[in-house]
């Protein structure tokens, strides 16, 4: 059976959709799974052994063109597909998958996919409250899927495979290869605003505290970040630096990937390299805001979430001056520090 999948927009997304593409290579062993998705998303897709091919998606979020769709479409169609998985929930998500023929279309209704679409699911939010089940429920017949309960059991966890090679070649690349310290990384950015970050001064009092128990902090991100790292990196009294390393914008996806599963521990906001993170099976503190953890949480036995919007509900549409949400805020370095050593006793045990 071959199948094509319109993958996700966004990296967090992509990880969680993992999870479905696990459960069809295990309902159907033989089954052949390509990808359509931003070039971007590649680096992983091409760490999932259930994938066959990452195709590319030229254009770009929120744009339709519709003759683009459609000769892209004619080139798929020679493909032969037997089914299509349509994740994304727009109206022009839909169109390739119709335009090339594929005679099984499978997608929750979205916006006005009625005939695109011919195996339509429509979604009772209630009944599927994690984004990553509403993934896995479109691999199982519409006739017999109501709930969390008919769902194939466990759940697959998206995972990512990374090599002891890569390993050891990426550590030489950025001089980090045979260090005595254990690495704890850092991702303190979002795709979003300030609103869903841990302000920087209180990662800057986790790395200050991390470093005099003898570990090493890799900051992770893209470009955009790298303010915030220098920012962390200016509270850091000088004698400590040198077990700071700044290394948004300097790292490719895949180069991030790769030292991601190096480090000791994760600690992260909401944000796709916090799925990734998960991903890799790395021990992982999960910091939420304004998002709702019980939608997108990290999907790994090994993830901790530290999460006060219940706690604070009339914060939840207040931001302060410098754009920090206040349930970010409240949630202070010692408690992070104590879910870590928490996590620690756990995973040793």
């Amino acid at each position: 059976m071959k199948i094509l999948i319109i993958g996700p927009s966004w990296i967090g997304d992509m990880m969680m959709s993992h999870s479905l593409y696990r459960t069809l290579k295990m309902q159907n062993p033989d089954s052949v799974i390509d990808v359509l998705a931003p070039a971007w998303s590649h680096p992983l897709l091409l760490r999932m052994p259930e994938v066959n091919a990452a195709l590319l998606m030229p254009l770009g979020h929120g744009v339709i063109k519709f003759m683009e769709r459609w000769y892209l479409s004619q080139k798929l169609r020679i493909k032969n597909y037997d089914q299509a998985f349509v994740l994304p929930g727009s109206f022009k998500s839909s169109l390739i998958p119709f335009l090339a023929a594929i005679p099984h279309r499978t997608g929750w209704r979205g916006e006005m996919r009625y005939g695109l679409l011919n195996d339509i699911r429509i979604l009772k939010k209630s009944a599927f409250p994690l984004m990553v089940q509403r993934y896995v429920a479109l691999s199982c017949q519409k006739s017999c899927i109501h709930n969390t309960s008919d769902l194939p059991h466990p759940l697959l966890m998206p995972k990512l495979q990374v090599h002891e090679k890569e390993k050891h070649m990426t550590l030489r690349t950025f001089g980090l290869l045979n260090q005595s310290r254990p690495m704890i990384g850092f991702c303190p950015g979002t795709a979003l605003s300030l609103s869903k970050q841990w302000p920087y001064y209180h990662y800057a009092a986790l790395a200050r505290t991390l470093i005099n128990k003898g570990y090493r902090i890799l900051v992770f991100g893209s470009v955009h970040d790298k303010n915030t790292g220098e920012k962390i990196l200016l509270k850091i009294p000088s004698e400590m630096r040198q077990y700071y390393h700044n290394l948004t914008g300097k790292t490719h996806l895949e180069e991030a990937v790769v030292m991601l599963s190096c480090c000791h521990t994760v600690i992260s906001n909401d944000s796709g390299l916090m799925h990734i993170t998960a991903a890799l099976d790395r021990p992982l503190i999960g910091l939420y805001g304004l998002s709702n953890p019980q939608f997108t949480p990290p999907l790994s036995t090994k993830a901790r979430i530290i999460c006060d919007t219940n706690k604070y509900p009339p914060l939840r549409n207040t931001r302060t001056s410098i754009g920090y949400h206040q349930s970010l805020i409240n949630i202070n370095p010692d408690r992070v520090m104590n879910e870590i050593d928490k996590l620690h006793d756990t995973i040793e045990d």
